[in-house]
This record gives C-alpha cells, structure tokens and sequence, in this order.
C-alpha cells in the first residue's frame, strides 16, 4: 500500500531518531531517558509557523504541552512523524482523528496530576463556599471587621458545606478523586457519567444521576470534570444554566470550552449563579481585561494551573519520555502504554518497529545553530571541540533507523467520542 509520506532515508550521519519538544525548552527531565536512543531538541514554538524545517521533516517523535495546537494541517507538514505525546491528560489540542488516518500514534500522560487538580477543584469550592478570596480583598483594601455588624458585611454570603450537594459531571480520575474529597467535608455528592459501568456508584457510595438535566437540578455546586470534544462543547450554556439552582455555584477545572463564557457573565450578573470559579477558560492565556467575563462579579479566575506541582509536572514529563522510549525502542502501537488511538492504529495494516539503531553518546547534547528561538538540541554535557564540527550536524542529514511506514487511507476512527464523553484520564491539561 502506497504511503502518503516518502520513507525516511538513511545516511552516514547521526543514525537517531529525532525527537522534538514542541511548545517548551526545558529538556532536562527527558534527555536521560531518551538520550542514547534519540537526539532530543526542543522547538519553544506556540504554532508550527516557528517549528524548523529539519524539525517538519526529521522528527519522527514529538512532545507537546497544551499551548500549541495541531490540526490537520499541521500534522501534515511533519515528514516522518510516527508518535505524539502529550506532557498532560487532555489531548483535545491535537486532532487525534486526523493523525490516526495520517498514520501517527497519540498518547497522553492521564496520571500524574489527578491529585493536585483534585486538590485545586476543592480549593475553588471551598472558596466559593467560605468566601475567603473577597475576605481577604477586603482587608487588603483597608475594610474594617470588628465588630458584628461589619463582620457580617465583610463575610456575607458564606455558607455552610455540611448537607450541601456538589454534582460531578465526569467521573474519571479527577472526579473520583473530588468526589473522596467533598465527601469528607460533608457534601452529599451526586454524579452524571453515561459511560462508566453500572455499580461504580455503589463501589464509592455516591449517589448517580440519569440524565444531565437530573443533576444540574439537584446540585448546589457544580464541577466539571470531562474531556472536551465536538459534542459537548459549551455544555453550560445559557439553557443548562437555567436548568440548574438558583444561587448554584459553579467549578471548571478541565477545559475551558465546556462553559459557555458569556452565558456565565450573564447569569452571574443576574444572580442565577452565586458564584463561579474557573481554572481554564475558553481563550487562553486568560485575561480579566478583555473578554465577556470582565465586568462578571463574584467570579475567581486561576491561569490553568490546576495540574500543576512541581512533583507532577517531573512525573508527568518522565512518563512521557518513557512512552516516547517505548515508540523508539519497540513497536507502534503494540508497546504504547497509553495511545489513545491504539484500536484504529491496530486495525491498520501492518506497523514496523521503530528500530533503535546504533548508538554514539558521544553525538548527544550537540547544538543545532538554527535562527535564535526557533530550536534548540538539549545538552547533555556540551560536545568537546564543538564550532565547526558542531555547525556541521546543521548540513548534514540527519538519518533515522526507522523502517519506512506505508499509511492506511483515510477512514474515521473508531475511537472518537460521539457525545459529551467524561474524560477517563484527565486532569484538563493541563
């Protein structure tokens, strides 16, 4: 079968692979674990206008935060690319469909965050709940407390959690994750996910509702924690909105596009919503200057930060090393640990290894002197009697051992949500 890219030549130079860290320039974290099977550069690019040609055409592996978007278009300016691995849970910024029919392997890292986004969701409900955030606003803007009657100013609407229902919608990790911790603060917690197996409510003593609709309803509280995709965009809308409490509140720490940004400054305005507390957001980076949540009142905003500990973001990048490894070193997409599109990739015609050719150490840490800003290669150490010897790797062709992969036609993939699916494996991506 004939493939849509050309095979990747091999030459007397540098038989690695390349692999490219897109959206970032730290490296540090991946290079001792790919660098005797892979040259490893990094990119720092926000869109793949700023990605070096060599890049486009060499690299047959590539990591990826959430701050660089790959459609179609992009993928198909990558000559060679085999695998994508996301240093996050939520890949709803790579159009997995499209890589899947153009051959590339997807994964993501589901695991390394589950607590700290967990911890962060119940931080935003707490604060909503016990007002903290405008306490402390207050005091910083010269306030006075003291006696009852300013007290009471001060702290109004704080409320009590005990016997107070938080709805999840979503129960994967991180909503699982929540749900054990809400309960411990007295919260009698409700969830709504179609596509977990009955008894799962009774495994975790929660109580699961049928239908959207049954949730938004019954929930004082509200917090999301499903993926993003086609179908369940702007989930809260201005017609869910009408469907939940009076004075509810609501939480968003997954993805920005699941809230309907404008509906939600409305409903706060209007006090349909007592409060909100979003950590992701429809355009990001997020600003309080312009958008339609600038003027919305008793609203907290966090910069997408949820996934993030310093713990986690180490684990999450090692992890996806690793997997990057296991492309390199085994076969695509059998030694993959957490493609998340392995069924399509699977029914496909037969997948070569991408074979680990011979190694020189020695090679690793060199520098490609492409344009200031656009990439980078990861030092290890540095590259004695580098200079000419070094500017020489930039002309050279750098050879991959990889066997040549004949593409399967375009076909939609199986694995492609076809509802408001809740995300398995998020944190929201971080």
């Amino acid at each position: 079968m004939q493939g849509i890219r050309p095979p990747i030549l091999n030459g007397p130079m540098h038989p690695r692979p390349l692999v490219a860290l897109l959206d970032g320039r730290d490296c540090t974290v991946e290079m001792p674990i790919l660098k005797d099977v892979a040259t490893v550069a990094f990119c720092d690019a926000q869109s793949t206008q700023e990605i070096h040609e060599k890049v486009l055409n060499e690299a047959v592996a590539a990591l990826l935060y959430h701050t660089i978007t790959l459609s179609r278009d992009d993928l198909e300016k990558f000559k060679g690319l085999r695998v994508i691995v996301r240093i996050g849970s939520g890949f709803d910024n790579v159009d997995v469909k499209a890589a899947a029919e153009l051959g590339i392997a997807v994964c993501n890292v589901p695991a390394s965050s589950v607590e700290e986004t967990a911890d962060t969701s119940l931080c935003l409900i707490l604060n909503l709940y016990r007002r903290v955030t405008w306490m402390h606003q207050a005091l910083r803007e010269g306030t006075r407390a003291s006696s009852v009657e300013q007290i009471r100013e001060v702290a109004g609407g704080a409320a009590r959690i005990r016997g107070e229902t938080l709805g999840i919608i979503g129960l994967g990790r991180v909503g699982q994750a929540v749900a054990l911790r809400a309960k411990a603060f007295g919260f009698s917690v409700i969830f709504y996910d179609p596509y977990l197996p009955d008894g799962v409510e009774r495994s975790l003593g929660l109580q699961r509702m049928g239908t959207l609709q049954d949730l938004l309803i019954h929930s004082d509280c509200v917090s999301l924690h499903c993926s993003l995709n086609e179908h369940n965009h702007h989930l809260i809308n201005d017609f869910t909105i009408k469907q939940m409490r009076q004075g509810a509140f609501l939480v968003n720490t997954s993805r920005g596009g699941l809230v309907d940004e404008k509906a939600l400054a409305q409903a706060l305005k209007e006090g349909r919503i007592r409060g909100a507390a979003l950590d992701v957001h429809e355009t990001e980076p997020f600003s309080f200057s312009t958008g339609p949540l600038k003027d919305a009142p008793n609203l907290i905003c966090t910069p997408h930060t949820s996934w993030y500990s310093e713990q986690a973001s180490v684990e999450a990048r090692e992890e996806a090393a690793r997997e990057v490894r296991r492309a390199i070193t085994g076969r695509i997409p059998d030694s993959l640990k957490n493609c998340v599109n392995k069924e399509y990739l699977m029914a496909a015609s037969q997948w070569p290894s991408m074979e680990a050719a011979t190694v020189h150490p020695e090679l690793n840490g060199a520098t490609y002197r492409f344009p200031p800003g656009l990439i980078n290669v990861a030092a290890a150490g540095g590259l004695p009697g580098a200079g000419a010897g070094v500017e020489s790797l930039v002309s050279g062709t750098l050879a991959h051992g990889i066997a040549p992969v004949s593409h399967p036609p375009r076909a939609p993939s199986p694995g492609q949500p076809n509802k408001a699916e809740a995300d398995r494996d998020i944190p929201s991506d971080q």
